[in-house]
Parts: C-alpha cells; sequence; structure tokens
C-alpha cells in the first residue's frame, strides 16, 4: 500500500465508523422502546430487553454497513474534491481507477465480514432473539406485582393495584379475581397488601388489610365478606416449554445449511424458499464491492451540483436494490419466479448501473449521467421556480 491509499483509508475510516454507528444505535433505541412497551408487564423486563437488544446487533449491522460504507465515500470523495486533492492526483497522473483501488480493497474486506454477519451471526442471533422472547412472553409469575399492570399469572387468576412499591411487595388498593378448584368466581378487594414468598419459593402468601371479598356458595348465592386482616395464597407460575429448535425457518439456517437443505431436499422448508434465502444474502453481501464504483463518480461529481443530489440518488438506489431483492425473494417463495431470476434481476441491474457510471466517469472524471440528470432536474426546478416568481411579481394586486 502506497501513502496515497493509507491516506484514502484513513479519511474513509471514520466517517464510515461514525455512520454505521449513529444509524445502529438509532434503530436499536427504536426498537428497544418498542420491547419495553412489549413486555411492561414482566417483572425482568430490563434484563430481557437487553438480552433482545444484544441480539438484534448483527440485524441492524447487516442493514447499517452498505449505507453506511457509501454515504462514508461520497463524503470523503467529496471533501477532497472541494480542496483540490482530486484534482491534484489526477494531475499527477492517478487515474480514477486507481482511485477508487483502496475503496474497493476495502469493500472486499467488508464483504467478508458481511458474509459472515448475513451467513452465520444473523441466523444464530435471530434464532436466540425468538427464544429470549419467547421466555420473556411465558416467563410466569414470579410473584412480584408492579404498578397499574394487569397480571394474568394463569388463566384462572387476574390481579392489579394502583400503586406498589419499587419491589412490588407493598401494595396500595389490589384488586384480585380468580376461579377457584370448584369453579366458583372469587372477587377480593383490598386497601393495602404485602406479597411475601413461601419458603418452598413455590408459592405467594397475600397479607390483606381493610377489604372485602365477593364469593358464591355451594348453592349459587353470593356472599361478602368484609375483613381487617386476610391471608391468601397463591402459586407462582413457571415458565412455559422452551422454543422448538433451531431450524424451523429458513432465516435461521446458515449459508452451508441453506446449501446443503437445498440440494439434498430432506426439509419441510420448499427448496425454491432456501435457494431464494441463499441467494438473497450472497447479493446483499455481494453488492459491497459495487459502492464505491457509485459512490467515487458521484463524489466527484459533486463539486458542481453539491453533494445532496449524489448522496440522495444513491441512496435511493440501494434502498430500491434492498426491497427489490426482498421483493424477489417473495416471488421464489410463492413459485411465481424462479430464484435465481427474482434476486439475480435486481443485483445484476444494479452492477450494470454501477458499472455505467463508473466507466463513463473514467474519460471525464465527475461527468456521470446520474450527475447530468440532477443537473437536469435541477434546472427544471429552477425555471419552475421563477417563472412562480414572475407570475407573482406581474400579478395584479388585490
Amino acid at each position: 500500500m502506497s501513502h496515497v491509499d493509507r491516506y484514502l483509508l484513513r479519511l474513509a475510516f471514520w466517517p464510515m465508523v461514525g455512520a454505521t454507528g449513529v444509524t445502529l444505535l438509532a434503530l436499536l433505541l427504536e426498537r428497544t422502546l418498542r420491547l419495553l412497551d412489549m413486555l411492561s408487564a414482566s417483572s425482568d423486563r430490563f434484563g430481557f430487553v437487553a438480552q433482545l437488544a444484544v441480539n438484534l446487533v448483527p440485524h441492524y449491522v447487516g442493514l447499517t454497513l452498505p449505507a453506511a460504507f457509501f454515504l462514508a465515500l461520497v463524503i470523503v470523495v467529496n471533501r477532497m474534491n472541494q480542496a483540490s486533492e482530486v484534482d491534484a492526483l489526477l494531475a499527477a497522473g492517478v487515474s480514477l481507477t486507481r482511485l477508487a483501488a483502496p475503496y474497493l480493497c476495502l469493500a472486499a474486506a467488508l464483504t467478508v465480514v458481511s458474509l459472515a454477519v448475513f451467513g452465520f451471526l444473523q441466523p444464530y442471533s435471530r434464532y436466540a432473539y425468538r427464544a429470549v422472547l419467547h421466555t420473556a412472553q411465558n416467563a410466569g409469575w414470579n410473584g412480584l406485582v408492579p404498578a397499574e399492570t394487569i397480571l394474568l399469572p394463569s388463566k384462572d387468576l387476574t390481579m392489579t393495584t394502583d400503586a406498589a412499591d419499587p419491589a412490588g411487595q407493598q401494595l396500595s388498593r389490589i384488586f384480585i379475581r380468580r376461579i377457584t378448584d370448584k369453579g366458583r368466581e372469587e372477587v377480593t378487594t383490598a386497601g393495602m397488601a404485602e406479597v411475601r414468598r413461601t419458603a418452598d419459593g413455590k408459592n405467594v402468601q397475600l397479607k390483606l388489610k381493610n377489604g372485602q371479598q365477593l364469593r358464591y356458595n355451594e348453592q349459587g348465592r353470593p356472599e361478602i365478606l368484609s375483613f381487617q386482616d386476610f391471608t391468601m395464597q397463591l402459586p407462582i407460575q413457571g415458565p412455559a416449554k422452551l422454543l422448538r429448535a433451531r431450524g424451523g425457518d429458513e432465516r435461521e439456517l446458515t449459508l452451508f445449511e441453506l446449501a446443503d437443505q437445498a440440494e439434498s431436499g430432506a426439509t419441510v422448508i420448499p427448496k425454491a424458499t432456501l435457494l431464494a434465502e441463499l441467494y438473497g444474502r450472497l447479493a446483499r453481501a455481494l453488492v459491497l464491492p459495487l459502492l464505491p464504483l457509485l459512490a467515487v463518480p458521484l463524489g466527484m461529481a459533486a463539486k458542481r451540483s453539491g453533494r445532496a443530489p449524489g448522496i440522495i440518488v444513491g441512496g435511493l438506489l440501494l434502498l430500491a436494490f434492498f426491497h427489490l431483492v426482498q421483493l424477489g425473494q417473495g416471488l421464489a417463495e410463492t413459485g411465481r419466479v424462479p430464484p435465481e431470476i427474482a434476486v439475480g434481476a435486481p443485483f445484476f441491474g444494479f452492477a450494470a448501473i454501477a458499472f455505467t457510471v463508473f466507466i463513463t466517469s473514467r474519460k471525464r472524471p465527475g461527468e456521470t449521467p446520474i450527475g447530468r440528470l440532477t443537473e437536469y432536474i435541477g434546472s427544471q426546478a429552477a425555471k419552475v421556480r421563477l417563472k412562480r416568481a414572475g407570475a407573482e411579481v406581474g400579478a395584479p394586486a388585490a
């Protein structure tokens, strides 16, 4: 590596890390808030949410890495172009291909990382996420009663309280409805209650104060019991059974497992679904080496028109590529289109656009079809604004 290569890579490193980190944190924060709302009734929700957020990292890394890499390249090349560093390199005999070479090497390294993320980390983390979520949603009741939350420890028991201490053991204004072993409904309310676990850890004692209990006798007539002190024992519900074994969903399979099962056919998942998932992951990983071919010319073209149009157009192309790959996987799974065509068409279409932009820019650096298109759109928008301004000036006053 020459000094120029190291300089170019050093310029791109921190913007890429910053863009990846900021986007990743934003996505994780938004998902974490939704998870907290989903698991609000669980007394150990913070522990579950932390585990779920960790298992979401590979998924969001796969989403943010291509976009952050493309954004960093456009920003860095545009910054060098504004400072005339690109002009100096081109004048010194450094071609556009040589200028993009270190970024192509970086893209190759990121492709290996992306293959590891899409091919191995995401399948295991996806299953781990589902296992933790299954455990959190079926964790049962641990004997604590959070405030302003309706608990359903079992199908025969409903509990709620208006206020509780941070430990969930000192309660105020508690309501309990349960169905007894004989099938009779029993409703209990109390002004205060104290929650204590029994020595065996299998039951909870509720020491209720200043309350009433409505129950039905053997003849079916209602009876009301008023009390100052009353002790009720309730069972602690354990967790439900564990989640199924990994592999019931094609997204939980690694690249090697997808290829093996698609070749052998010894699986309940259709072959078209397995191939669509396999090709989709490969397409998302192999798109990274194409990004420098698109980002470097767009960054150089941004000297005249600004970098915003290049970033917007490139971002829309990248977004369209990912959505078309996802659409192709859906079409392949339904059997309407072969997986090779459904996923291959968006990939080779994006590759054709990237190579066209790069090759046309080699002859005249900064001159690209996308750049000319954005300049044309900008000029047309400027004409429309001038016409509107002229019409407003020439309009008679009311």
